[in-house]
């Protein structure tokens, strides 16, 4: 049976609107037809589920061709699920003609069909085989990431160089001194210094993956809106409040957008993090105050986003935090944070040249650079530069794109 998953990570990102819905009567009616289907499912009747997937279908098909997008995993679920009945009773051409079409829909969840014992009947099967082949190279994230290894060390492209914003910049004074971040820090260790902080931010803005984040992208304005609307932030705006308290503070930092490969461009999801340069330890660490996650190998040692990746490929001890979490109500386990979720979000990466207070606050003839790494397994490696002004805030976008990590992991 289809896995129920917790979608709290999920629309982190922005810049990827969802699309209109076609209106809560098709939603609530597309819960519904799920649930009986799944009822349907363990009581083993097949011709009730069979009703149940006709009764959707009908209305499914009458949508326009971007509402069904929207519903499409709604569909390939409830076949997913009908595939399973079907190998439960043995019936392994019907399973396996709903398994195609679970696949056809998007249903990619490619870790859980392995283990689903629901399909023990038809695994021996040819037409399972060469489904689930094709499945691994675009959903075992793991597997993926290892074709994701290499790089190139002698990419000489244009790169822009990083800069960081001195502590003495009147805005990050002013929010040093308006939330006391000296005594939120502490007086111990550096390292001690950068967790602390990430865990007050973690504790004062909740994480909120369903709304965009305010106009005015700052820490003082976002942190403002969140205490007088009673809202959270997405991680993006998360990252972005805890790089400018880093800032105020003196540390190095950065906010880094991890993205997947997406073969299929279908998969708008990612996620957002902060980089923090430790000058002890002479290395960037991964910081993520959306699961106020950070992470360490065997011995104790906290890790850079680079390590982190590197490890995952060569299967390298891990260990996370163990009072990550999400918004208090949820812990993370290493299993589906470091490698399912963050596997897959750590294919390639997107980072502005600058940080500083009010990076992306948009405004008609501001100019924001941005430099992505990209593996060499990646399908689109150019062009080197690409620039685009929002039509919305009037800001022009330039992206650089690059396949040396050297340049893009360079410490500050």
């Amino acid at each position: 049976m289809k896995k129920v998953y917790a979608l709290f990570l999920l629309a982190c990102f922005t810049q990827y609107a969802r699309a209109q819905e076609p209106g809560r009567d098709f939603e609530r009616f597309a819960r519904v037809q799920d649930s009986l289907c799944t009822l349907a499912y363990e009581k083993r009747d097949d011709k009730k589920f069979d009703k149940h997937l006709n009764t959707f279908l009908a209305r499914y098909n009458k949508l326009s061709k971007e509402d069904k997008k929207n519903y499409l995993s709604t569909l390939g679920g409830i076949y997913y699920n009908f595939c399973c009945l079907y190998s439960l009773q043995n019936n392994k051409v019907q399973a396996l003609n709903c398994f195609e079409k679970a696949v056809q829909a998007g249903y990619y969840d490619y870790a859980h069909i392995l283990e689903d014992t629901d399909l023990e009947n038809i695994r021996k099967e040819e037409r399972y085989k060469a489904q689930v082949k094709w499945l691994r190279s675009i959903s075992d994230y793991r597997y993926i990431l290892t074709k994701a290894e290499k790089y190139d060390l002698n990419d000489n492209r244009v790169f822009p160089k990083f800069t960081y914003q001195a502590a003495d910049n009147p805005n990050l004074t002013a929010l040093k001194k308006y939330f006391k971040l000296d005594s939120v820090a502490g007086g111990g260790s550096e390292v001690s210094q950068i967790i602390n902080l990430l865990h007050w931010i973690h504790n004062l803005i909740p994480h909120d993956g369903n709304h965009e984040n305010p106009a005015v992208k700052n820490a003082m304005s976002m942190i403002a809106v969140c205490k007088k609307e009673a809202r959270g932030l997405n991680c993006r705006g998360l990252a972005t409040v805890l790089n400018e308290c880093y800032l105020s503070l003196g540390f190095k930092s950065r906010f880094l957008t991890c993205l997947p490969k997406d073969s299929l461009q279908v998969d708008p999801d990612c996620h957002v993090i902060n980089m923090v340069y430790s000058t002890t330890l002479k290395k960037w660490l991964w910081i993520d105050p959306t699961n106020d996650a950070y992470v360490m190998n065997e011995n104790g040692e906290l890790l850079s986003i680079e390590e982190v990746r590197e490890r995952i490929i060569n299967n390298k001890p891990l260990i996370l935090n163990p009072d990550a979490n999400w918004n208090h109500k949820v812990s993370e386990v290493k299993e589906e944070y470091l490698y399912q979720y963050m596997a897959k979000n750590l294919y390639k990466f997107d980072c502005p040249v600058s940080s500083e207070y009010d990076t992306e606050t948009g405004g008609t003839g501001k100019k924001i650079d941005y430099v992505e790494l990209l593996p060499l397994d990646y399908f689109k490696q150019s062009p080197d530069k690409t620039e685009e002004t929002s039509k919305t805030s009037g800001t022009l976008l330039t992206h650089y794109r690059t396949n040396n990590p050297k340049l893009f992991w360079q410490a500050p």
